[in-house]
């Protein structure tokens, strides 16, 4: 079957939005290290390792293989202060309660590599989460939900339950910001829509 891209990410919600707007594509699973870097700022930190996952993806190819790579990147930020995935169950309820009651951003960063260029865009939109209380916070830990996930919650899950608004990409938050994406796309000549009947 003809596909347009590779997905350099394991993550079904984008799988899910790439096939959402019609994108062929086949998923490949490269490894990069996710320390932030010391004095680093929360987007330039989210689209350095967006790019890092797209140019490791790229380098798991044959040159024969070559069609372009995207990766991509998730967290929330709260006060400055950046939340990946958590550890364990105890940290993720952490983080369920440092988000009560407050509103934080979460940041996605799309980058797509090809033989001959660069490009990452990082979409940022705002989340306010209602009074979170413990014994919730910590039943939902204990549903796993919260484990592969920026933040310790999924707005397209059970953690629906927590925000009371949204500002910016529902994708976005997802984990891969539809409008932004398409756009990178374009720009490289991958096509969207143009095919459909």
């Amino acid at each position: 079957m003809p596909f347009s891209l590779y997905l350099a990410s394991g993550s079904p919600r984008r799988k899910e939005l790439l096939s959402q707007i019609g994108l062929k594509y086949r998923q490949i699973l490269p490894t990069v290290d996710e320390t932030k870097e010391e004095d680093e700022t929360p987007e330039s930190y989210v689209k350095r390792l967006a790019k890092l996952k797209a140019l490791a993806g790229q380098k798991m190819l044959l040159q024969a293989e070559q069609k372009p790579v995207l990766g991509a990147d998730t967290i929330v930020v709260l006060d400055g202060r950046v939340f990946g995935k958590p550890k364990d169950k105890d940290e993720a309820f952490a983080m369920l309660m440092a988000l009560s009651g407050h509103t934080h951003q979460v940041m996605t960063a799309v980058a797509v590599v090809t033989d001959s260029s660069e490009k990452v865009v990082c979409s940022c939109s705002e989340v306010s989460f209602r009074e979170i209380d413990s014994g919730e916070a910590r039943a939902y830990s204990e549903t796993g939900e919260p484990m592969d996930k920026a933040g310790a919650y999924a707005v397209q899950g059970v953690g629906s339950i927590f925000v009371k608004k949204i500002e910016g990409s529902y994708s976005g938050i997802v984990g891969l910001p539809l409008m932004e994406t398409a756009s990178l796309l374009r720009e490289i000549g991958v096509p969207i829509l143009s095919s459909a009947p």
